[in-house]
């Protein structure tokens, strides 16, 4: 069932050829990472629930032109909520059969599905997946839509931001410093504090001495 499943995805995603821009090198590249589409339907067929309340209800595999979702009967199983997922150990709602496929190395390990779903997912540049437990069902669903990438400048902006916000409490030249992880006090000040200071963001709690030692720096609401 595993290998029919992922041989209808292969069938059914699209192929691209891609250059490398760092070697020049051509290479294929399918829609979805096969190694995440292999988790997400092997999670689905060890995690399902096989009791009466789900009979004639099959693990459903769809695709569309912009995702693919992979639908579960029986839900998420036990204490474990969805944010959880791939933090820590879940219930197993099928441990024989989550421990059979160990053995015969069909899984390496049945914790590890989820966080290979998400690296996979990341190496192919695209969004994050989504995990949904919608009336009774476990949903997986993987984008075509490439993942969100923040510019330096937005990254530079928020730790301003967050910067700014650190100080609304008065401080120190060493406070500051520790808290930009840097081990020179002169160039964390210079360099990160200074320039805030000259465009009115932060303030000097003795303005007319810049270089005292009882010197603080803070910001206003």
């Amino acid at each position: 069932m595993l290998e029919t499943a992922i041989a209808f995805v292969r069938k059914n995603m699209r192929t691209k050829t891609i250059i490398d821009n760092g070697t020049g090198k051509r290479q294929d590249r399918t829609d979805y990472p096969v190694a995440a589409v292999r988790e997400a339907v092997l999670n689905a067929l060890v995690h399902r629930d096989y009791s009466i309340h789900t009979e004639g209800m099959p693990i459903q595999l769809l695709m569309f032109d912009d995702r693919m979702e992979i639908r579960n009967p029986g839900g998420i199983y036990g204490r474990i909520r969805i944010d959880q997922l791939g933090k820590m150990q879940p219930d197993t709602r099928n441990p024989v059969l989550a421990a059979a496929l160990e053995v015969l190395g069909v899984t390496e390990n049945r914790y590890s599905g989820i966080p290979t779903i998400r690296r996979a997912m990341d190496a192919y540049d695209l969004r994050e997946p989504e995990f949904l437990d919608e009336r009774g069902s476990f949903i997986v669903k993987f984008y075509k839509e490439p993942k969100k990438k923040i510019s330096l400048a937005a990254e530079q902006n928020e730790d301003i931001k967050n910067l700014i916000l650190f100080c609304r409490t008065p401080r120190t030249r060493k406070e500051i410093c520790d808290y930009l992880g840097l081990s020179s006090v002169t160039y964390a000040i210079q360099r990160h504090i200074m320039p805030l200071v000259e465009q009115g963001l932060i303030h000097l709690s003795i303005p007319e001495k810049p270089s005292s030692q009882k010197q603080l720096y803070y910001s206003k609401e």
